[in-house]
């Protein structure tokens, strides 16, 4: 598949398009056929989904109808990537319409900047109602990324990262203040270095937060009126409760273990399952409330996850082929810590099907404004992929590449250009750089480096790396 410099047209120039296409009796293009609908949005963000969770991706075992129905009724990408292997900086992609080379975040956690614009500030000028529920992760009240000043009217969860690895939390947040839960916990020592204290694990277990976040959603829609919304969902499950090891449990935390209570599994992995398994039907839940409301078809749904699957908290990604058969998970670079589920959901807008079309995070933010009828800011990198939910792929712009980048101890870049993908790996002191390069038209598992047989592609792909260099 080709790819090619990527060209965002504004509204106006839309406009110019559409009369010289209506002129000539040619079919209509791909914005004229949602001019003025603003359909409400619906994001549903999963945290650490991977690949191969869901049964619509080819998941064996457990069980996700609701999600596999959204995708039998949708279009499902099979060549969709994250912002990044990791959640707030890929967060700070979803919301921003930025690669990983231009965003604020880009591995530790941190607040974007007050001058960032999200999707929430375009929606909310073109008409729209906007609200986050779940886990924000950009910035907590007090610091530049607060959600509710970053164009979101309404919030509610977790602002902190950290905070939210926690199911059972003492309290979430709901428009800068506090709303109590009756769970008890107890936090780690604010000595240690990790998020000062604020990683925490519960020794009362009572009030499950994604299952408030569900009600809180299906709240919201029922309140709703004529105008349009946008409801950014961002659920933590099946993230791990990266603390739980101050309670001496795993981490997968969940109410009950659900179908999966009598399976000869280790507890860990009916956790893990019954998390996945209750995320989906939160998912009905919002597709029946949508259908209660009569804006089903008013409504297109997006599904996604942050990043590929982790292996934390006693869950291992191989038990239940969570990568799809990718290479790697979260904190990799390679296909499975950033290829993830993507579906996207109009009814009767939308043709079901299955679309290969290569695209990223910060395309959603130029679709969304071509949905809502604004133009994108002149520092979104990304293009909208209205045309193949439209069914017009030969109208559909491309990237001329798609960058990523995380660095800890190890640094970590890559590039996918066209089917070439290159990952730069760089370690120990002195550093020793590594660069790997695979087709994956043929190698999509990256088995196999090409690096030594093509050398003037990986200096070719090197030059990309090299123009975004390491910040903090």
């Amino acid at each position: 598949m080709a790819f090619f410099k990527k060209k965002i047209l504004s509204v106006t120039s839309l406009s110019g398009l559409l009369l010289l296409t209506n002129s000539c009796g040619k079919e209509k293009t791909p914005y004229e056929k949602v001019l003025g609908s603003k359909p409400n949005i619906i994001f549903i963000l999963a945290d650490d989904l991977g690949y191969g969770d869901l049964g619509c991706y080819g998941q064996q075992i457990i069980k996700t109808p609701n999600i596999d129905k959204l995708a039998a009724e949708g279009q499902r990408f099979t060549q969709h990537y994250a912002g990044a292997t990791v959640s707030a900086p890929s967060r700070n992609c979803l919301m921003t319409g930025q690669h990983n080379g231009h965003a604020t975040i880009k591995s530790m956690e941190k607040p974007i900047k007050a001058e960032d614009i999200t999707v929430a500030e375009l929606l909310k000028k073109a008409g729209y109602s906007t609200a986050v529920i779940g886990k924000w992760g950009l910035g907590d009240i007090g610091t530049t990324g607060y959600a509710n000043d970053q164009g979101f009217d309404y919030s509610f969860g977790y602002y902190d990262q950290i905070r939210a690895h926690n199911y059972y939390t003492d309290y979430l947040m709901e428009n800068g203040e506090k709303y109590p839960l009756k769970n008890k916990v107890i936090y780690i020592d604010d000595s240690t270095h990790y998020a000062n204290g604020i990683g925490n694990a519960a020794v009362e277990k009572v009030d499950y937060s994604n299952d408030i976040f569900t009600e809180k959603a299906l709240d919201y829609i029922d309140k709703k009126g004529k105008d349009p919304f946008y409801l950014y969902m961002a659920y933590t499950i099946p993230h791990a409760n990266n603390e739980s090891w101050l309670i001496k449990q795993h981490g997968m935390e969940v109410p009950d273990l659900g179908i999966y209570a009598d399976k000869e599994w280790p507890d860990v992995k009916k956790a893990g399952a019954a998390m996945i398994s209750r995320l989906d039907s939160y998912v009905g839940q919002i597709m029946q409330k949508l259908k209660e409301k009569g804006l089903d078809n008013k409504t297109i749904i997006i599904f996604s996850s942050d990043n590929g699957p982790h292996a934390e908290g006693g869950w291992k990604p191989d038990f239940f082929n969570s990568n799809g058969g990718l290479r790697g998970f979260k904190r990799d670079l390679y296909e499975g810590g950033i290829r993830i589920p993507f579906i996207v959901r109009w009814p009767g807008k939308i043709r079901p099907g299955v679309s290969d079309h290569v695209s990223a995070f910060w395309d959603f933010m130029p679709t969304a404004c071509e949905l809502a009828g604004v133009t994108p800011p002149k520092t979104c990198d990304g293009i909208s992929y209205l045309p193949v939910l439209m069914n017009q792929e030969s109208k559909q712009g491309m990237h001329e590449y798609l960058y990523w980048e995380f660095y800890t101890d190890i640094s970590r870049q890559a590039v996918r250009k066209d089917d070439w993908k290159a990952v730069k790996i760089g370690q120990g002191d002195p550093v020793i750089i590594h660069i790997e390069l695979y087709d994956l038209s043929k190698d999509r598992e990256e088995k196999n480096d090409l690096s030594d047989k093509y050398p003037e592609l990986v200096k070719e792909l090197s030059a990309i790396m090299n123009q975004y260099p390491r910040t903090k």
